[in-house]
């Protein structure tokens, strides 16, 4: 298996200065990737093309996560903000359009329609979710079974290639990673007032708080608001908690596995999210 290096082969697409000047890209989809590289080279028909299909999705991943952070909202931006926004759209496009060009120099034509239908999917469950969240009609937990669903969708098209024990167990896995990155998230959103807003913490509130705590979420909220509602309903506890469970179903998924090369790489996975998790609860 070839050593993993999606981050540094997609580099050179990414690090653009006039984007790290004027702008920020989300975070880069790493223990997916991580997973479905190693998943891939355990096969030996999609060994050969693990790193072209872990880089080419890294692409469109990454296309789609930074058109997610554009702002839409129609109020009066200073030059920066527009630059910054403009520059979102651009940089979204020349990902998510780099796909089909490393594709088609592969010859791999049949996988451009796999993740062009794919990425319809994805869009599909945003809207589905977007129109129950301006509804109001979210419990927090379905709120976060379909943030790991987005997640893990673009990743899912390999499952009909999978062979062996991995045609049950690559869903399994995909699943567990994917909602520790979406947990992993949601905790980060305490500290952040303008991400409160929609967030696993804010449904949660929303679905148990009292009338007056539900009306103050409907208006702008202030950090001390937030810390007293985290106290209150031990949001970061239970997020700590949800974060544990999909560890463990990780971990209990690896055990099953036959590759040594494989269940270390798991293990590291399960790992770093719990490292991740203790960083974040001491800070």
């Amino acid at each position: 298996m070839k050593p993993y290096r999606i981050n540094e082969l997609a580099s050179k697409y990414v690090e653009y200065d006039m984007i790290q000047t004027y702008t920020e890209l989300p975070a880069f989809p790493d223990p997916r990737l991580r997973l479905l590289h190693a998943v891939l080279s355990e096969h030996e028909s999609l060994e050969p093309k693990s790193e072209l299909y872990s880089l080419v999705v890294s692409l469109v991943q990454l296309g789609m996560d930074t058109h997610d952070l554009i702002d839409t909202e129609e109020t009066r931006r200073s030059e920066n903000e527009m630059r910054s926004r403009q520059l979102k759209v651009l940089a979204g496009d020349y990902f998510s359009s780099r796909f089909y060009q490393l594709l088609s120099q592969a010859g791999q034509i049949g996988m451009v329609s796999k993740i062009s239908a794919a990425v319809c999917e994805v869009n599909r469950l945003k809207m589905d979710l977007y129109t129950k969240m301006q509804k109001s009609q979210l419990k927090a937990e379905e709120y976060l079974n379909k943030l790991t669903e987005l997640r893990s969708e673009m990743f899912q098209l390999f499952s009909g290639m999978m062979e062996g024990a991995f045609v049950k167990l690559w869903p399994e896995m995909l699943e567990d990673v994917s909602r520790c990155e979406t947990v992993l998230d949601e905790m980060n959103r305490f500290d952040s007032p303008s991400r409160f807003y929609q967030s696993w913490a804010y449904w949660h509130v929303m679905q148990e708080g009292t009338p007056e705590e539900q009306q103050s979420l409907s208006r702008k909220t202030e950090h001390s608001f937030i810390h007293d509602l985290r106290g209150k309903y031990e949001l970061q506890s239970s997020l700590v908690s949800k974060l544990k469970a999909a560890s463990d179903s990780l971990r209990s998924t690896a055990a099953k596995l036959e590759s040594d090369r494989l269940k270390n790489v798991i293990q590291e996975l399960a790992d770093s999210f719990l490292e991740k998790m203790a960083a974040h609860t001491r800070a």
